[in-house]
């Protein structure tokens, strides 16, 4: 297990890329089991939650070709779909919460999926239903064993185009159901889908393949099914989560910084929720600049003057990966925030850390926590610290980074797990950071 010891308190300065989206590539992945044709797919993120996709992959029979860096041919022409069935698969499905997605395009194709219950971030219950609803409609039968939590969907005469209505808008739930529909007899209607951006590039990639995908942008989507798809080039937009962690590393530790290339069509309320904290984002061309906040940032109060509230929604609202991120840079701001985290029970529970830095947050319930920003008249201290999952990894990073000390954070892994190289791209803009096993 490594460990993460950073000296608090340095400014940072320079320039840095975001990396390519990790939710984005968990579903662009699984797409290249829809074809037998070569699938070239550029600017992949080397995390460790796609590079064991991108294994599971290759033990389904993928061929794999690494071209560069982030750039790989797929080609899914002799896939070996009764690996589905073997202890060793159980074991490496389990592991990753993206391999779900490979259900919609094995079901599609080969008329059967399977997966055991998958792990991914300890933020509290996260259902599966909207996936095994969706497929049933497409005429699959589901069988679920409980003693070894694995689950299965079989269609032996095809899938059949149907209307639905999602009971959520799950993301992952849309792009399995997208992917399971594209191949199905008929056409599909999915009514509530999600439409993040990452879902929109799914669906434009697919449409590339071959696919009659409609209603792309819209929570409305119309999917004419094809009888096979063909190969395509696709190119992952920047991480728009971790464009949001830049953001708030830099007002946290009034650091200078541009982040380059982030796609400005497609971070939605991002940049204005950091303003809503008083943090000040400009645009120049498609590259963020975000000055080094000397005299701080001043929280902005609804327009009938009370407490702003900032809290999470599908798509097109504020996305729920960024409110651990929102949180601790509101530790700072002048004045208070009421985060509330809708989706997820357990995402806040971080915060208790946060206190023992120094922190003044009153955690109301497992949703919502009011922050009271010191407006950098004191400082956090620093301390030792466990990672619980990425995004509060992340956020207790950032914290260590502003506190005064030398901090250290374990589980390290978690963070890992969604940022490629963390450690050598902030020690490339000042931070006194060093990972140790």
């Amino acid at each position: 297990m490594g460990i993460f010891k950073i000296e608090g308190g340095t400014r940072l300065k320079g320039e840095i890329t975001p990396q390519g989206a990790k939710n984005e590539a968990l579903q662009i992945l699984c797409a290249v089991l829809l074809t037998p044709e070569k699938v070239t797919i550029n600017n992949i993120p080397d995390i460790i939650d796609v590079n064991k996709l991108i294994t599971l992959l290759g033990h389904l029979g993928v061929k794999i070709t690494k071209n560069g860096p982030g750039a790989y041919d797929f080609q899914a022409d002799e896939v070996n779909v009764n690996y589905l069935e073997t202890e060793a698969f159980k074991k490496e499905g389990g592991a990753l919460r993206g391999s779900i997605m490979i259900v919609g395009p094995l079901l599609a194709r080969f008329g059967k999926g399977y997966i055991p219950k998958p792990g991914g971030d300890k933020i509290g219950r996260r259902r599966l239903d909207t996936h095994f609803e969706g497929f049933i409609n497409l005429g699959a039968k589901f069988r679920y064993n409980r003693e070894d939590h694995f689950y299965g969907v079989e269609a032996s005469e095809g899938l059949v185009g149907t209307n639905m209505l999602l009971d959520e808008a799950s993301v992952t739930g849309t792009a399995n159901i997208v992917m399971a529909a594209v191949l199905a007899k008929g056409t599909t209607t999915i009514y509530n889908a999600a439409c993040e951006p990452y879902l929109q590039q799914l669906c434009k990639m697919l449409n590339s393949m071959g696919a009659k995908i409609t209603g792309v942008g819209s929570n409305l989507l119309t999917i004419e099914g094809v009888k096979s798809l063909g190969g395509c080039t696709h190119r992952i937009l920047p991480d728009m989560i971790e464009i949001g962690s830049w953001i708030g590393l830099a007002a946290m530790t009034r650091s200078e910084i541009t982040i380059k290339n982030v796609s400005w069509d497609n971070l939605g309320l991002i940049p204005n929720t950091f303003r809503k904290l008083g943090i000040t984002i400009e645009r120049r061309d498609d590259d963020i600049y975000i000055p080094s906040h000397e005299n701080g940032y001043e929280v902005k109060t609804d327009i009938d003057g009370s407490i702003l509230t900032i809290a999470d929604a599908p798509w097109p609202g504020f996305t729920p990966d960024l409110l651990s991120i929102i949180l601790v840079v509101a530790t700072q701001a002048k004045g208070d925030v009421l985060i509330h985290q809708k989706m997820f029970e357990s995402r806040l529970f971080f915060v208790d850390k946060l206190i023992d830095m120094g922190a003044k947050i009153m955690l109301c319930d497992p949703h919502r926590a009011v922050v009271m920003g010191h407006d950098f008249k004191s400082t956090l201290k620093a301390t030792t610290m466990s990672s619980p999952d990425i995004r509060a990894g992340i956020s207790l990073l950032i914290a260590a980074l502003s506190a005064k000390g030398t901090s250290t954070i374990q589980n390290i892994e978690q963070i890992d797990r969604g940022y490629e190289n963390i450690d050598d791209r902030l020690r490339a803009l000042g931070a006194k950071i060093v990972r140790e096993e």
